[in-house]
């Protein structure tokens, strides 16, 4: 899979990117990694994998380094700098899909934090994944109410984010009309899917081919231009 390097704010953001076989209208996902400060990269297993359950339905898909991490520029930055690297990469892989037909977020832990914090920021962004989202280590209010509809997948053996406190997430953020939240629970795996993975694949899959079988292009026009995020703390 190829890598690409993407001109970010504070230098290089590394990634790897696929391009969909279809060329005229592809459908584009990002890939978010989990905590730099513990070990997330791009190439973490539920990452990667998230990666290619896109790939798998023909997505031009990219997942990137956050500053700081593999070859990546820059340092932490407590999630504000990650979502400047995030609302970037998003701009080249549009570039790269100029007519792409639809644009999914998805993100594992923190990853998924920030994934969130994009929609919410990014009209464009039809569908999102996330994948043990860590709402008892984060603030997600900024979900009021929630303008898209996603998947939310959590192990219920998860010692980092309690499975309840997901589900109670799901059932409560409020949503716009026609928004619907999907949470799977997957039995007997923790934070990492360790054992697991596979039950993880077949839930995003499942959920990926439902909505692209009903899939209606949306008609509204989007400026494709590079935007910047505001270099403001993170909700």
């Amino acid at each position: 899979m190829p890598e690409v390097i993407i001109s970010g704010t504070e230098g290089r953001i590394e990634g790897r990117y696929h391009q969909s076989s279809n060329i005229n209208n592809p459908p584009i996902a990002l890939i978010l990694h989990p905590h730099p400060l513990h070990g997330g990269t791009m190439n973490n297993k539920v990452a990667y994998n998230l990666h290619h359950c896109f790939v798998r339905n023909n997505f031009s898909v990219l997942r990137i380094n956050f500053r700081g991490v593999g070859k990546s520029q820059g340092k932490f930055d407590n999630g504000v700098g990650e979502l400047t690297d995030a609302a970037t990469s998003l701009d080249w892989l549009q570039l790269q899909n100029p007519t792409s037909s639809t644009i999914w977020v998805a993100g594992f832990s923190f990853g998924a934090w920030i994934a969130m914090q994009l929609f919410m920021r990014r009209p464009e962004i039809e569908h999102f994944v996330s994948a043990a989202p860590p709402i008892n280590k984060y603030d997600f209010s900024f979900l009021s109410p929630c303008p898209i509809s996603g998947l939310i997948v959590q192990g219920d053996q998860d010692s980092i984010v309690p499975a309840n406190k997901v589900l109670d997430f799901a059932r409560k953020t409020p949503k716009q009309k026609n928004i619907d939240i999907d949470f799977r629970l997957i039995k007997n795996a923790d934070h990492f899917f360790r054992t697991k993975m596979d039950n993880l694949n077949e839930e995003v899959e499942s959920y990926i081919k439902e909505k692209l079988e009903n899939f209606k292009p949306t008609k509204i026009k989007i400026d494709r231009r590079r935007r910047q995020i505001p270099q403001t703390a993170p909700l």
